[in-house]
């Protein structure tokens, strides 16, 4: 009975390290491909500030998939009369709030991508992490080690180096008024972001019903249904929709390429959503933030490669920093799950002997009942 406890828990740490590492990956795909098809929508004749928010959660029916998926599975080991959905009108309340919360960053976000240049609007998101950090110990009470505290400090200072010339990646045309609205809209997504991740771990923490990945994908559903409808009404009162014909005649790579810039940028959003929640399920809303940060000097590099834009030593400086940093939380990572392992172990060796101690011990008797 105990060895096949041990090899049930051995079993969902592996399931639960596998899909660790391909959260990471998928928001790896997003972190770094969001902004630069984003970039090339507004770069080569976009302007529509509420359709590129919009596209951000606009790809919500591609969850349909995996959430028919595990359904399926479901059937096929627990039978026919599984749920095929598992949320309570509690966590839909929840996921609906913060769904048009983050509906609020996509505008902001893609207010900031409009305006300034992917080096530049990657460098202000990096300052997410410490609002994240920030959120994190005040909503979910998020312990910090050495390491993480170490990783916060060097990808911070990450971010600052590569705000010291960002002046020289200003694109031309673009007015004093423009550039300055742009910034403080962008530091305004990092800052509401930074609030968001903690919020979905503090609504995991508070749900009165088990957290499964088949249920963390429902949450990312009706999250983005509701950022999506937010942004709907926005695109709305703006006449987006009537301008979407119009705008594809005119974009600069073909009518063609404008709508796959437009879908793929939904699908590139949704591998965000659903890479950043996954982490959040499997770690903590610190440790997507971290990949995030990590992740955006990477996408600087790939900004010089496609747009050519400026790569300065200050870039070069925040990517060393920024692997330093990731490197730093992953062995401290390591070096205390290892910790806690053995302290499980003792434990558990301590228990062993303390029935073997019980077992040894012979049974007195009561004195009272061998009195004549």
């Amino acid at each position: 009975m105990q060895m096949e406890a041990n090899h049930e828990e051995k079993r969902n740490a592996s399931l639960n390290r596998a899909l660790l590492i391909l959260s990471c990956v998928l928001l790896s795909i997003g972190t770094c491909g969001s902004p630069l098809i984003m970039r090339l929508y507004f770069i080569h004749g976009g302007n529509r500030v509420w359709l590129s928010s919009w596209l951000q959660t606009g790809g919500w029916p591609i969850i349909f998939v995996p959430i028919a998926l595990a359904y399926y599975h479901r059937r096929t080991t627990e039978g026919p009369s599984t749920k095929l959905f598992f949320m309570k009108l509690p966590l839909f309340i929840a996921s609906a709030v913060i769904g048009l919360i983050t509906g609020f960053d996509d505008y902001l976000y893609a207010y900031g991508v409009a305006r300034l240049p992917v080096s530049t609007s990657s460098l202000i998101i990096a300052a997410q992490l410490a609002f994240t950090a920030l959120f994190a110990f005040l909503l979910v009470k998020q312990k910090f080690t050495s390491y993480s505290t170490n990783a916060v400090v060097l990808l911070t200072i990450g971010a600052a180096v590569l705000g010291l010339n960002t002046s020289a990646d200003r694109p031309k045309g673009e007015s004093d008024k423009e550039y300055i609205a742009g910034f403080f809209m962008t530091v305004a997504a990092a800052a509401l972001y930074g609030f968001v991740l903690p919020l979905v771990e503090l609504t995991y923490k508070k749900a009165k019903q088990t957290i499964t990945y088949a249920l963390v994908l429902e949450i990312q559903l009706v999250m983005c249904l509701f950022a999506t409808i937010f942004c709907t009404v926005g695109m709305l009162i703006n006449n987006d929709f009537k301008v979407i014909p119009r705008e594809a005649r005119n974009f600069g790579l073909g009518e063609g390429t404008y709508y796959v810039v437009l879908v793929l940028t939904a699908i590139v959003g949704q591998t965000f959503f659903l890479g950043a929640i996954g982490i959040i399920f499997c770690a903590s809303s610190l440790l997507s933030g971290i990949v995030i940060a990590v992740l955006l000097p990477i996408t600087e590099i790939l900004a010089v490669i496609f747009y050519h834009e400026k790569f300065q030593a200050e870039k070069g400086v925040a990517l060393a920093l920024s692997l330093w940093g990731f490197v730093s939380y992953f062995y401290g990572e390591i070096k205390y799950s290892k910790q806690r392992e053995n302290e499980k172990k003792n434990e558990k060796e301590k228990e062993k002997e303390t029935e073997i101690e019980k077992k040894d011990t012979p049974e007195t008797a009561d004195v009272s009942q061998l009195d004549p």
